[in-house]
């Protein structure tokens, strides 16, 4: 899953982004709304967490432009405005949780995680096929309760043909997932992510294939079903 920052503190920024790839996400971080909503026309995105006091204009701004947009984006407001006030209009104007400053990182995880399990989110928080299942808030894979390490890129695979099993997932569609802005990614990456997903799932004697449709894409499903 592929988050969007919108925040102008680098330095908070930088411990957002930290906490957030650690706990399975992948993130873009922006310091103004003019990049930031440039980047939500480009990237299909899971979620938004935004800030209010934008150097360029006021986050309440982008956040009204992206609901007018038809955008069922969920959008974690994150800011210092803590008048009830600003919280009401926050939630009004269509943000789907509001979280003030100073939080604990932890807090905020629990609530990206929170806003991704709701219908708007579509994000089951346990994913299972076969004799494979993936908690992704404690994300931990297991084959027959025996955990199998896995590397946050695997893993991040590894979900994503997960909420689409026996459907076809593209490179492109993977790419996004795994990496940010600031990382570069090729075909190749993705072929040893895919490669090295199979040794593991394969090792730990999962019940489950990853099928390659050569220039399509991937799947995932049950062995012995065929795409």
């Amino acid at each position: 899953m592929r988050l969007l920052l919108i925040e102008d503190n680098r330095r908070l920024a930088g411990f957002v982004c930290d906490a957030i790839g650690k706990a399975g996400f992948a993130v873009d971080h922006c310091q103004n709304a003019e990049d930031g909503e440039a980047a939500l026309d480009t990237v299909r995105y899971d979620g938004l967490i935004l800030d209010l006091g934008l150097p360029d204009d006021d986050g309440m701004n982008v956040l009204k432009r992206v609901r007018l947009d038809a955008r069922e984006l969920p959008v974690l407001i994150l800011t210092a405005r803590d008048g009830v006030e600003d919280r009401v209009s926050g939630l009004n104007a269509g943000a789907d949780d509001y979280l003030l400053k100073p939080f604990a990182m932890e807090e905020l995880i629990a609530r990206i995680n929170a806003l991704m399990r709701r219908p708007g989110g579509a994000r089951e928080p346990v994913l299972a096929l076969g004799n494979l299942k993936f908690d992704t808030l404690a994300r931990e894979v297991l084959v027959e309760d025996e955990v199998v390490r896995l590397t946050r890129r695997e893993m991040s695979v590894l979900e994503l043909l997960l909420r689409r099993p026996g459907r076809v997932v593209s490179k492109d569609m993977i790419g996004e997932s795994m990496y940010g802005f600031d990382e570069n990614f090729g075909t190749n990456t993705i072929e040893v992510a895919i490669h090295r997903l199979r040794k593991h799932l394969e090792e730990a004697g999962a019940d489950v294939e990853v099928h390659t449709l050569r220039g399509v894409g991937y799947l995932i499903a049950l062995t012995g079903h065929k795409p």
